[in-house]
């Protein structure tokens, strides 16, 4: 779990910096930075997206985990705890939540998240979680400077979900294929690419809901 601690200090300084930089940007800038990282978000999610060596168990990951994430509603729980927290420790910052949601997406679904969660699991190797630690400070650093505050609050989510794969890659250790975890990064580039879409306001699309898919591709391999 240590590799996941540290991602989440790395969150919390970068958040900080980001803080003190929030009023020194004009908004040109601001919308200018959120327009660059939508386009580099969408470029990450097609490099991971077609790495799959299954087409159909992509889609059907999708859509099975969309089913499922929209019957527990997740999205609309992560819009919940958002506006929750903006209302318990933030007066003044009104984009709290969207910046909630989306450092919350962001840092949970790409390919490093599972990755490395999986490896501090199996291997109780953290190169790849110190890796995504430095990027995500500095991602959190430009997210924090543009939407605000509830960007450091996504650290909650980010430790739980993080966590769980640590403690989800110890206990399938013996069941866990590369292939399987190619597959599972796959479905989390075309997330990633949906990120990039609602940062670039191209489509609003219920990210949230389609959490779960990511995890399909475990269950698939495991009945096969």
């Amino acid at each position: 779990m240590f590799g996941v601690i540290v991602n989440v200090v790395a969150i919390i300084v970068g958040s900080s910096i980001g803080l003190l930089l929030k009023k020194g940007l004009p908004e040109k800038i601001k919308t200018i930075v959120i327009q660059a990282i939508g386009l580099a978000t969408v470029a990450i999610g097609i490099a991971d997206a077609i790495k799959t060596d299954n087409p159909l168990l992509l889609i059907l990951s999708l859509v099975i985990g969309g089913i499922i994430g929209t019957i527990l509603m997740i999205d609309h729980r992560l819009e919940k705890a958002g506006e929750y927290a903006e209302s318990k420790f933030s007066d003044e910052d009104s984009g709290f939540a969207k910046g909630f949601v989306l450092a919350t997406l962001v840092y949970c679904i790409g390919a490093m998240a599972i990755v490395g969660s999986i490896e501090a699991g199996v291997q109780g190797d953290y190169s790849t979680l110190y890796i995504k630690s430095l990027l995500d400070g500095v991602t959190a650093i430009i997210f924090t400077s543009t939407l605000g505050i509830g960007v450091m609050f996504s650290i909650i989510p980010v430790f739980i979900y993080q966590g769980t794969m640590v403690l989800l890659g110890i206990q399938l250790e013996p069941l866990l294929t590369d292939q399987m975890i190619t597959e599972m990064s796959a479905v989390g580039g075309v997330l990633i690419f949906g990120i990039g879409l609602n940062l670039l306001n191209i489509k609003k699309l219920n990210l949230g809901d389609l959490l779960p898919a990511i995890f399909i591709p475990i269950i698939y391999f495991l009945i096969i």
